[in-house]
Protein backbone atom coordinates (compact mmCIF):
# COMPACT_ATOMS: atom_id res chain seq x y z
CA UNK A 1 0.00 0.00 0.00
CA UNK A 2 1.34 3.46 -0.96
CA UNK A 3 0.00 6.71 0.54
CA UNK A 4 1.02 10.27 -0.34
CA UNK A 5 -0.48 13.65 0.29
CA UNK A 6 -0.38 17.29 -0.77
CA UNK A 7 -2.51 20.38 -0.14
CA UNK A 8 -5.11 22.59 -1.80
CA UNK A 9 -7.46 25.36 -0.65
CA UNK A 10 -11.25 25.29 -0.29
CA UNK A 11 -12.93 28.69 -0.42
CA UNK A 12 -16.00 29.43 1.69
CA UNK A 13 -16.95 32.98 0.86
CA UNK A 14 -13.71 34.96 0.98
CA UNK A 15 -12.26 32.66 3.64
CA UNK A 16 -9.93 29.88 2.56
CA UNK A 17 -9.42 26.57 4.38
CA UNK A 18 -6.46 24.29 3.78
CA UNK A 19 -7.48 20.89 2.45
CA UNK A 20 -5.16 17.89 2.67
CA UNK A 21 -5.39 15.78 -0.47
CA UNK A 22 -4.48 12.18 0.31
CA UNK A 23 -3.89 9.50 -2.32
CA UNK A 24 -3.87 5.78 -1.57
CA UNK A 25 -3.02 2.98 -4.03
CA UNK A 26 -4.27 -0.43 -2.98
CA UNK A 27 -4.92 -3.87 -4.45
CA UNK A 28 -8.15 -4.38 -6.34
CA UNK A 29 -9.79 -3.74 -9.66
CA UNK A 30 -8.74 -0.52 -11.39
CA UNK A 31 -10.82 2.32 -9.98
CA UNK A 32 -10.61 6.01 -9.18
CA UNK A 33 -12.53 6.81 -5.98
CA UNK A 34 -12.93 10.42 -4.78
CA UNK A 35 -14.27 11.06 -1.27
CA UNK A 36 -14.52 14.05 1.07
CA UNK A 37 -17.75 15.91 0.20
CA UNK A 38 -16.93 17.00 -3.36
CA UNK A 39 -19.52 18.91 -5.36
CA UNK A 40 -20.52 17.96 -8.91
CA UNK A 41 -17.72 19.91 -10.60
CA UNK A 42 -15.12 18.41 -8.28
CA UNK A 43 -16.61 14.92 -8.65
CA UNK A 44 -16.00 15.12 -12.39
CA UNK A 45 -12.29 15.71 -11.76
CA UNK A 46 -11.73 11.94 -11.90
CA UNK A 47 -12.19 11.97 -15.68
CA UNK A 48 -10.27 15.24 -16.13
CA UNK A 49 -7.30 14.14 -14.04
CA UNK A 50 -7.08 10.69 -15.66
CA UNK A 51 -7.16 12.05 -19.21
CA UNK A 52 -4.83 14.94 -18.36
CA UNK A 53 -2.25 12.61 -16.81
CA UNK A 54 -2.33 10.25 -19.80
CA UNK A 55 -2.00 13.06 -22.36
CA UNK A 56 0.75 14.71 -20.31
CA UNK A 57 2.84 11.54 -20.46
CA UNK A 58 2.57 10.63 -16.77
CA UNK A 59 -0.39 8.26 -16.61
CA UNK A 60 -1.94 7.35 -13.28
CA UNK A 61 -1.77 3.89 -11.76
CA UNK A 62 -3.96 1.09 -13.11
CA UNK A 63 -4.65 -0.16 -9.60
CA UNK A 64 -7.31 1.07 -7.20
CA UNK A 65 -6.70 4.76 -6.48
CA UNK A 66 -8.54 6.45 -3.59
CA UNK A 67 -8.39 10.22 -3.14
CA UNK A 68 -9.52 11.68 0.17
CA UNK A 69 -10.11 15.39 0.70
CA UNK A 70 -9.63 16.16 4.37
CA UNK A 71 -11.34 17.45 6.50
CA UNK A 72 -14.14 15.29 5.20
CA UNK A 73 -16.84 17.43 6.84
CA UNK A 74 -15.86 20.55 4.84
CA UNK A 75 -17.66 20.96 1.53
CA UNK A 76 -15.33 21.35 -1.44
CA UNK A 77 -16.47 23.18 -4.54
CA UNK A 78 -15.07 23.86 -7.98
CA UNK A 79 -12.36 22.48 -10.20
CA UNK A 80 -9.38 24.08 -8.46
CA UNK A 81 -8.41 20.79 -6.79
CA UNK A 82 -7.41 19.04 -10.05
CA UNK A 83 -3.70 19.75 -9.82
CA UNK A 84 -3.48 18.70 -6.17
CA UNK A 85 -5.31 15.45 -6.89
CA UNK A 86 -3.03 14.62 -9.81
CA UNK A 87 0.18 15.43 -7.89
CA UNK A 88 -0.93 13.36 -4.88
CA UNK A 89 -1.75 10.41 -7.16
CA UNK A 90 1.63 10.64 -8.93
CA UNK A 91 3.42 10.86 -5.57
CA UNK A 92 1.57 7.76 -4.32
CA UNK A 93 2.69 5.80 -7.37
CA UNK A 94 6.30 6.94 -6.96
CA UNK A 95 6.43 9.09 -10.09
CA UNK A 96 7.48 12.11 -8.00
CA UNK A 97 9.03 12.28 -4.50
CA UNK A 98 6.39 12.33 -1.78
CA UNK A 99 8.32 14.97 0.21
CA UNK A 100 8.23 17.41 -2.70
CA UNK A 101 4.48 16.97 -3.19
CA UNK A 102 3.80 17.48 0.52
CA UNK A 103 5.77 20.73 0.71
CA UNK A 104 3.53 22.91 -1.45
CA UNK A 105 -0.05 23.97 -2.10
CA UNK A 106 -1.40 23.18 -5.56
CA UNK A 107 -4.13 25.20 -7.29
CA UNK A 108 -5.54 24.87 -10.78
CA UNK A 109 -7.94 23.12 -13.13
CA UNK A 110 -6.64 20.56 -15.60
CA UNK A 111 -7.70 20.37 -19.20
CA UNK A 112 -7.86 17.03 -20.98
CA UNK A 113 -4.57 17.85 -22.73
CA UNK A 114 -2.78 18.20 -19.40
CA UNK A 115 -2.51 21.99 -19.44
CA UNK A 116 -3.51 24.05 -16.41
CA UNK A 117 -6.43 26.41 -16.76
CA UNK A 118 -6.94 29.55 -14.63
CA UNK A 119 -9.48 29.45 -11.82
CA UNK A 120 -11.33 32.19 -9.87
CA UNK A 121 -10.36 33.03 -6.32
CA UNK A 122 -6.60 32.65 -6.65
CA UNK A 123 -5.82 35.70 -4.50
CA UNK A 124 -7.83 34.62 -1.41
CA UNK A 125 -6.54 31.05 -1.88
CA UNK A 126 -2.91 32.16 -1.85
CA UNK A 127 -3.61 34.41 1.14
CA UNK A 128 -5.05 31.41 3.00
CA UNK A 129 -2.01 29.29 2.10
CA UNK A 130 0.39 31.95 3.37
CA UNK A 131 -1.56 32.48 6.57
CA UNK A 132 -1.52 28.72 7.18
CA UNK A 133 2.29 28.76 7.14
CA UNK A 134 3.01 27.42 3.65
CA UNK A 135 5.94 28.92 1.77
CA UNK A 136 5.29 27.57 -1.74
CA UNK A 137 2.26 27.47 -3.99
CA UNK A 138 1.91 26.21 -7.57
CA UNK A 139 -0.62 28.11 -9.70
CA UNK A 140 -1.61 28.21 -13.39
CA UNK A 141 0.56 30.50 -15.48
CA UNK A 142 -2.43 32.71 -16.26
CA UNK A 143 -3.00 33.35 -12.53
CA UNK A 144 0.66 34.07 -11.69
CA UNK A 145 0.43 37.87 -11.68
CA UNK A 146 -2.58 37.77 -9.39
CA UNK A 147 -0.95 35.26 -7.03
CA UNK A 148 2.21 37.38 -6.78
CA UNK A 149 0.18 40.16 -5.17
CA UNK A 150 0.54 38.17 -1.94
CA UNK A 151 3.88 38.75 -0.24
CA UNK A 152 5.70 36.21 1.91
CA UNK A 153 5.10 33.11 -0.22
CA UNK A 154 6.92 31.66 -3.23
CA UNK A 155 4.57 31.61 -6.22
CA UNK A 156 5.52 29.08 -8.90
CA UNK A 157 3.62 29.36 -12.19
CA UNK A 158 3.24 26.11 -14.14
CA UNK A 159 1.72 25.57 -17.55
CA UNK A 160 0.55 21.99 -17.09
CA UNK A 161 0.70 18.75 -15.15
CA UNK A 162 3.90 17.54 -16.85
CA UNK A 163 5.71 20.76 -15.89
CA UNK A 164 4.49 20.41 -12.28
CA UNK A 165 5.71 16.81 -12.12
CA UNK A 166 9.14 17.78 -13.48
CA UNK A 167 9.30 20.62 -10.98
CA UNK A 168 8.79 18.10 -8.18
CA UNK A 169 11.54 15.81 -9.48
CA UNK A 170 9.86 13.50 -11.99
CA UNK A 171 12.23 12.05 -14.59
CA UNK A 172 10.40 13.31 -17.66
CA UNK A 173 11.52 15.22 -20.72
CA UNK A 174 10.30 18.82 -20.71
CA UNK A 175 7.71 19.71 -23.31
CA UNK A 176 6.91 23.25 -24.38
CA UNK A 177 3.16 23.56 -23.93
CA UNK A 178 1.46 26.81 -24.78
CA UNK A 179 -0.10 28.00 -21.51
CA UNK A 180 -3.81 28.71 -21.27
CA UNK A 181 -4.26 32.46 -20.91
CA UNK A 182 -6.97 34.49 -19.23
CA UNK A 183 -9.68 36.21 -21.18
CA UNK A 184 -9.21 39.98 -21.43
CA UNK A 185 -11.14 40.92 -18.28
CA UNK A 186 -8.44 42.90 -16.47
CA UNK A 187 -9.74 46.18 -15.00
CA UNK A 188 -8.84 49.18 -17.12
CA UNK A 189 -7.82 52.31 -15.25
CA UNK A 190 -10.27 54.60 -17.02
CA UNK A 191 -10.53 58.15 -15.66
CA UNK A 192 -13.29 58.61 -13.12
CA UNK A 193 -16.07 61.06 -14.00
CA UNK A 194 -15.39 64.36 -12.27
CA UNK A 195 -17.75 66.37 -10.08
CA UNK A 196 -16.85 69.49 -12.07
CA UNK A 197 -19.19 68.14 -14.77
CA UNK A 198 -22.13 68.95 -12.48
CA UNK A 199 -23.53 72.40 -13.23
CA UNK A 200 -25.51 73.90 -10.39
CA UNK A 201 -27.02 71.61 -7.74
CA UNK A 202 -24.54 73.01 -5.22
CA UNK A 203 -26.53 71.71 -2.25
CA UNK A 204 -26.53 68.21 -3.69
CA UNK A 205 -22.77 68.37 -4.28
CA UNK A 206 -22.27 69.55 -0.68
CA UNK A 207 -24.42 66.66 0.54
CA UNK A 208 -22.30 64.19 -1.44
CA UNK A 209 -19.17 65.65 0.15
CA UNK A 210 -20.73 64.93 3.55
CA UNK A 211 -21.60 61.40 2.40
CA UNK A 212 -18.06 60.77 1.20
CA UNK A 213 -16.47 62.19 4.36
CA UNK A 214 -18.53 60.06 6.74
CA UNK A 215 -19.42 57.02 4.61
CA UNK A 216 -23.13 57.82 4.80
CA UNK A 217 -25.97 56.41 2.70
CA UNK A 218 -27.85 58.75 0.34
CA UNK A 219 -31.33 58.80 -1.17
CA UNK A 220 -32.30 61.13 -4.03
CA UNK A 221 -35.77 61.86 -5.34
CA UNK A 222 -36.30 63.96 -8.42
CA UNK A 223 -37.76 64.03 -11.93
CA UNK A 224 -35.96 62.45 -14.89
CA UNK A 225 -33.07 64.56 -16.12
CA UNK A 226 -32.44 66.26 -12.78
CA UNK A 227 -28.91 64.79 -12.54
CA UNK A 228 -29.39 62.01 -9.97
CA UNK A 229 -27.40 59.41 -11.89
CA UNK A 230 -24.73 61.96 -12.75
CA UNK A 231 -24.22 62.77 -9.08
CA UNK A 232 -24.20 59.15 -7.96
CA UNK A 233 -21.61 58.06 -10.51
CA UNK A 234 -19.26 60.79 -9.28
CA UNK A 235 -19.39 59.82 -5.61
CA UNK A 236 -16.45 57.34 -5.94
CA UNK A 237 -14.28 60.20 -7.25
CA UNK A 238 -14.71 61.93 -3.88
CA UNK A 239 -13.60 58.88 -1.87
CA UNK A 240 -9.95 58.41 -0.80
CA UNK A 241 -7.84 55.56 -2.14
CA UNK A 242 -8.32 52.22 -0.43
CA UNK A 243 -5.92 51.19 2.31
CA UNK A 244 -3.73 48.13 1.76
CA UNK A 245 -6.13 45.93 3.74
CA UNK A 246 -9.14 47.27 1.86
CA UNK A 247 -7.37 46.86 -1.48
CA UNK A 248 -6.57 43.22 -0.70
CA UNK A 249 -10.18 42.62 0.33
CA UNK A 250 -11.69 44.29 -2.74
CA UNK A 251 -9.24 42.56 -5.09
CA UNK A 252 -9.96 39.19 -3.45
CA UNK A 253 -13.69 39.72 -3.98
CA UNK A 254 -13.08 40.63 -7.62
CA UNK A 255 -11.00 37.47 -8.03
CA UNK A 256 -13.65 35.35 -6.32
CA UNK A 257 -16.31 36.75 -8.65
CA UNK A 258 -14.28 35.51 -11.62
CA UNK A 259 -13.27 38.96 -12.84
CA UNK A 260 -9.78 39.69 -14.07
CA UNK A 261 -7.35 41.15 -11.55
CA UNK A 262 -4.06 41.48 -13.41
CA UNK A 263 -0.86 42.30 -11.58
CA UNK A 264 -2.03 45.17 -9.36
CA UNK A 265 -4.37 45.62 -6.44
CA UNK A 266 -7.61 47.56 -6.85
CA UNK A 267 -6.84 50.88 -5.13
CA UNK A 268 -9.92 52.88 -6.12
CA UNK A 269 -13.33 52.28 -4.48
CA UNK A 270 -15.50 49.92 -6.56
CA UNK A 271 -18.80 51.05 -8.04
CA UNK A 272 -21.70 48.67 -8.62
CA UNK A 273 -24.95 49.65 -10.33
CA UNK A 274 -27.24 46.61 -10.84
CA UNK A 275 -30.28 46.95 -13.07
CA UNK A 276 -33.67 47.27 -11.39
CA UNK A 277 -34.64 43.82 -12.72
CA UNK A 278 -31.90 42.18 -10.62
CA UNK A 279 -33.04 39.44 -8.25
CA UNK A 280 -32.28 39.19 -4.55
CA UNK A 281 -29.67 36.49 -5.27
CA UNK A 282 -27.95 38.76 -7.80
CA UNK A 283 -27.88 41.52 -5.20
CA UNK A 284 -26.77 39.67 -2.05
CA UNK A 285 -25.11 36.61 -3.61
CA UNK A 286 -25.70 32.88 -3.65
CA UNK A 287 -26.24 30.62 -6.60
CA UNK A 288 -26.58 26.92 -7.19
CA UNK A 289 -23.62 24.68 -6.50
CA UNK A 290 -21.19 27.56 -5.90
CA UNK A 291 -21.92 30.49 -3.60
CA UNK A 292 -20.77 33.59 -5.47
CA UNK A 293 -20.66 37.19 -4.21
CA UNK A 294 -23.51 39.48 -5.18
CA UNK A 295 -23.50 43.17 -6.03
CA UNK A 296 -23.43 44.31 -2.39
CA UNK A 297 -20.32 42.20 -1.78
CA UNK A 298 -18.58 43.43 -4.94
CA UNK A 299 -19.34 46.99 -3.78
CA UNK A 300 -17.48 46.47 -0.49
CA UNK A 301 -15.32 49.51 0.33
CA UNK A 302 -17.10 51.39 -2.43
CA UNK A 303 -20.54 52.47 -3.66
CA UNK A 304 -23.69 50.50 -4.48
CA UNK A 305 -25.99 52.60 -6.70
CA UNK A 306 -29.60 51.56 -7.24
CA UNK A 307 -31.01 53.68 -10.02
CA UNK A 308 -34.80 53.70 -10.35
CA UNK A 309 -34.87 52.29 -6.82
CA UNK A 310 -38.67 52.28 -6.64
CA UNK A 311 -38.74 49.88 -9.60
CA UNK A 312 -36.81 47.20 -7.66
CA UNK A 313 -39.01 44.48 -6.10
CA UNK A 314 -39.71 45.17 -2.43
CA UNK A 315 -38.17 41.85 -1.39
CA UNK A 316 -34.91 42.79 -3.13
CA UNK A 317 -34.70 46.19 -1.44
CA UNK A 318 -35.52 44.77 1.98
CA UNK A 319 -32.67 42.28 1.60
CA UNK A 320 -30.36 45.29 2.04
CA UNK A 321 -31.54 46.11 5.54
CA UNK A 322 -29.44 43.61 7.48
CA UNK A 323 -26.18 44.18 5.53
CA UNK A 324 -26.53 47.94 5.98
CA UNK A 325 -26.50 47.46 9.75
CA UNK A 326 -23.96 44.65 10.14
CA UNK A 327 -21.55 45.38 7.27
CA UNK A 328 -21.62 41.74 6.20
CA UNK A 329 -23.85 39.06 4.72
CA UNK A 330 -24.04 35.36 5.54
CA UNK A 331 -25.63 33.30 2.77
CA UNK A 332 -27.33 30.09 3.88
CA UNK A 333 -28.07 27.50 1.24
CA UNK A 334 -28.79 23.77 1.33
CA UNK A 335 -25.29 23.03 0.06
CA UNK A 336 -23.46 25.24 2.56
CA UNK A 337 -22.99 28.60 4.24
CA UNK A 338 -20.68 31.42 3.20
CA UNK A 339 -19.92 34.75 4.86
CA UNK A 340 -18.97 37.82 2.82
CA UNK A 341 -18.11 41.41 3.75
CA UNK A 342 -20.69 44.01 2.69
CA UNK A 343 -19.45 47.41 3.84
CA UNK A 344 -20.70 49.75 1.14
CA UNK A 345 -22.28 53.15 0.70
CA UNK A 346 -25.80 52.86 -0.61
CA UNK A 347 -27.08 55.49 -3.05
CA UNK A 348 -30.74 55.35 -4.05
CA UNK A 349 -32.25 57.36 -6.90
CA UNK A 350 -35.95 57.36 -7.69
CA UNK A 351 -38.63 59.43 -9.39
CA UNK A 352 -41.29 61.22 -7.33
CA UNK A 353 -44.11 59.32 -9.04
CA UNK A 354 -44.67 56.79 -11.85
CA UNK A 355 -44.79 59.47 -14.56
CA UNK A 356 -41.88 61.37 -12.98
CA UNK A 357 -43.43 64.82 -13.36
CA UNK A 358 -44.75 65.40 -9.83
CA UNK A 359 -43.38 68.66 -8.44
CA UNK A 360 -42.15 69.85 -11.84
CA UNK A 361 -42.75 73.53 -12.56
CA UNK A 362 -43.37 73.16 -16.30
CA UNK A 363 -45.10 69.77 -16.56
CA UNK A 364 -48.29 68.46 -15.04
CA UNK A 365 -48.29 65.14 -13.18
CA UNK A 366 -50.82 62.63 -14.52
CA UNK A 367 -50.66 60.31 -11.49
CA UNK A 368 -53.43 60.09 -8.91
CA UNK A 369 -52.59 60.79 -5.25
CA UNK A 370 -52.99 57.12 -4.35
CA UNK A 371 -50.66 56.13 -7.21
CA UNK A 372 -48.03 58.53 -5.90
CA UNK A 373 -48.38 57.15 -2.37
CA UNK A 374 -48.08 53.57 -3.57
CA UNK A 375 -45.03 54.45 -5.63
CA UNK A 376 -43.30 56.15 -2.71
CA UNK A 377 -44.23 53.23 -0.42
CA UNK A 378 -42.09 50.87 -2.50
CA UNK A 379 -39.16 52.17 -0.46
CA UNK A 380 -40.08 50.76 2.93
CA UNK A 381 -39.81 52.75 6.14
CA UNK A 382 -37.22 50.40 7.71
CA UNK A 383 -34.98 50.81 4.65
CA UNK A 384 -35.31 54.60 4.58
CA UNK A 385 -34.57 54.69 8.30
CA UNK A 386 -31.09 53.41 7.40
CA UNK A 387 -30.52 56.29 4.96
CA UNK A 388 -28.60 59.20 6.50
CA UNK A 389 -29.00 61.84 3.77
CA UNK A 390 -32.17 62.45 1.77
CA UNK A 391 -32.17 64.89 -1.12
CA UNK A 392 -34.81 66.30 -3.42
CA UNK A 393 -33.06 67.02 -6.71
CA UNK A 394 -34.73 69.42 -9.11
CA UNK A 395 -34.14 70.08 -12.76
CA UNK A 396 -31.78 72.91 -13.66
CA UNK A 397 -33.16 75.95 -15.40
CA UNK A 398 -31.54 77.65 -18.37
CA UNK A 399 -30.33 80.46 -16.13
CA UNK A 400 -28.29 78.12 -13.93
CA UNK A 401 -26.84 76.42 -16.99
CA UNK A 402 -25.83 79.76 -18.55
CA UNK A 403 -24.26 80.90 -15.30
CA UNK A 404 -22.15 77.75 -15.09
CA UNK A 405 -21.21 77.95 -18.78
CA UNK A 406 -20.22 81.62 -18.59
CA UNK A 407 -18.06 81.05 -15.53
CA UNK A 408 -20.38 82.85 -13.16
CA UNK A 409 -20.01 80.02 -10.67
CA UNK A 410 -16.85 78.02 -10.17
CA UNK A 411 -17.40 74.30 -10.66
CA UNK A 412 -15.57 72.37 -7.96
CA UNK A 413 -13.43 69.47 -9.14
CA UNK A 414 -13.40 66.07 -7.52
CA UNK A 415 -9.74 66.54 -6.55
CA UNK A 416 -10.58 69.69 -4.57
CA UNK A 417 -13.54 68.08 -2.87
CA UNK A 418 -11.61 64.89 -2.16
CA UNK A 419 -9.00 66.94 -0.33
CA UNK A 420 -11.71 68.15 2.08
CA UNK A 421 -12.98 64.58 2.45
CA UNK A 422 -9.50 63.25 3.28
CA UNK A 423 -8.96 65.97 5.90
CA UNK A 424 -12.30 65.17 7.53
CA UNK A 425 -11.58 61.44 7.51
CA UNK A 426 -8.15 62.06 9.04
CA UNK A 427 -9.81 63.87 11.93
CA UNK A 428 -12.31 61.04 12.36
CA UNK A 429 -9.56 58.39 12.34
CA UNK A 430 -7.67 60.26 15.03
CA UNK A 431 -10.78 60.45 17.20
CA UNK A 432 -11.69 56.80 16.56
CA UNK A 433 -8.17 55.41 17.04
CA UNK A 434 -8.26 52.10 18.88
CA UNK A 435 -11.98 51.50 18.32
CA UNK A 436 -11.75 49.51 15.08
CA UNK A 437 -13.85 52.11 13.24
CA UNK A 438 -12.50 54.48 10.61
CA UNK A 439 -15.57 56.48 9.48
CA UNK A 440 -18.44 58.06 11.37
CA UNK A 441 -21.00 55.86 9.62
CA UNK A 442 -19.50 52.80 11.33
CA UNK A 443 -19.61 54.15 14.88
CA UNK A 444 -22.02 52.45 17.29
CA UNK A 445 -24.75 54.57 18.83
CA UNK A 446 -23.91 53.75 22.47
CA UNK A 447 -20.35 54.98 21.90
CA UNK A 448 -21.66 58.28 20.52
CA UNK A 449 -23.97 58.68 23.49
CA UNK A 450 -21.36 57.72 26.08
CA UNK A 451 -20.30 60.22 28.73
CA UNK A 452 -16.97 60.87 27.02
CA UNK A 453 -18.47 61.62 23.58
CA UNK A 454 -21.91 62.95 24.45
CA UNK A 455 -22.82 66.15 22.66
CA UNK A 456 -23.67 69.09 24.92
CA UNK A 457 -27.40 69.23 25.84
CA UNK A 458 -27.82 72.69 24.34
CA UNK A 459 -26.35 71.52 21.03
CA UNK A 460 -28.55 68.44 20.74
CA UNK A 461 -31.77 70.07 21.99
CA UNK A 462 -33.42 70.03 18.55
CA UNK A 463 -32.55 66.37 18.05
CA UNK A 464 -33.88 65.44 21.50
CA UNK A 465 -37.17 67.18 20.73
CA UNK A 466 -37.43 65.36 17.40
CA UNK A 467 -36.99 62.03 19.20
CA UNK A 468 -39.58 62.90 21.85
CA UNK A 469 -42.15 63.91 19.22
CA UNK A 470 -41.55 60.83 17.08
CA UNK A 471 -39.86 62.75 14.28
CA UNK A 472 -36.92 60.33 14.34
CA UNK A 473 -36.49 56.79 15.62
CA UNK A 474 -33.73 55.77 18.01
CA UNK A 475 -31.78 54.50 15.00
CA UNK A 476 -32.41 57.82 13.28
CA UNK A 477 -31.22 59.64 16.40
CA UNK A 478 -27.87 57.84 16.27
CA UNK A 479 -27.53 58.28 12.52
CA UNK A 480 -28.22 62.01 12.82
CA UNK A 481 -25.47 62.22 15.44
CA UNK A 482 -23.08 60.48 13.03
CA UNK A 483 -23.86 63.00 10.28
CA UNK A 484 -23.39 65.85 12.78
CA UNK A 485 -19.94 64.51 13.69
CA UNK A 486 -19.08 64.37 9.97
CA UNK A 487 -20.18 67.98 9.52
CA UNK A 488 -18.01 68.93 12.50
CA UNK A 489 -15.04 67.09 10.98
CA UNK A 490 -15.50 68.96 7.69
CA UNK A 491 -15.55 72.26 9.59
CA UNK A 492 -12.60 71.28 11.78
CA UNK A 493 -14.69 71.59 14.95
CA UNK A 494 -13.81 69.47 18.02
CA UNK A 495 -17.46 68.40 18.49
CA UNK A 496 -20.85 69.06 16.89
CA UNK A 497 -22.57 72.33 17.63
CA UNK A 498 -26.26 73.18 17.49
CA UNK A 499 -25.72 74.29 13.88
CA UNK A 500 -24.21 70.90 12.95
CA UNK A 501 -27.12 69.07 14.59
CA UNK A 502 -29.61 71.29 12.75
CA UNK A 503 -27.93 70.72 9.40
CA UNK A 504 -27.80 66.97 10.05
CA UNK A 505 -31.54 66.93 10.82
CA UNK A 506 -32.19 68.97 7.68
CA UNK A 507 -30.26 66.50 5.55
CA UNK A 508 -32.00 63.52 7.14
CA UNK A 509 -35.51 64.88 6.69
CA UNK A 510 -35.02 65.64 3.01
CA UNK A 511 -32.96 68.57 1.86
CA UNK A 512 -34.05 70.36 -1.27
CA UNK A 513 -31.36 70.64 -3.89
Amino acid sequence: MAVAHTFAVALTGVRGDIVEVEADISAGLPAFVLIGLPDAALGESRKRVSSAATNAGCALTQRKLTINLSPASLRKQGSGFDLAIAVAALAASGEIPAEAAAGAVHLGELGLDGRLRPIPGILPSVLAARDAGFRRVLVPTANADEARLVEGIDVVPVGGLRAAAILHGAELEPVDDEPVLLTDDVPVSAPEPDMSDVSGNDEAVDAFVVAAAGGHNVSMVGPPGAGKTMLARRLPSLLPDLTVEQALESTSIRSLAGRGVGGALVHRPPFEAPHHTASAVALVGGGGTRLVPGAIVRATNGVLFLDEAAEFPASVLDALRQPLESGGITIHRANGTAAFPARFQLVLASNPCPCGRYGSADEECSCTPIARRRYAARLSGPLLDRIDLRLTVRRLGLGALRTATDGGTQCRTSAELRSRVEQARAGARERLAGTGWSTNAEVAGPWLRSAQRRVAPAARAALDRALERGGVTMRGYDRTLRVAWTLADLDGAPSPTADHIGRALYLRRGAGA
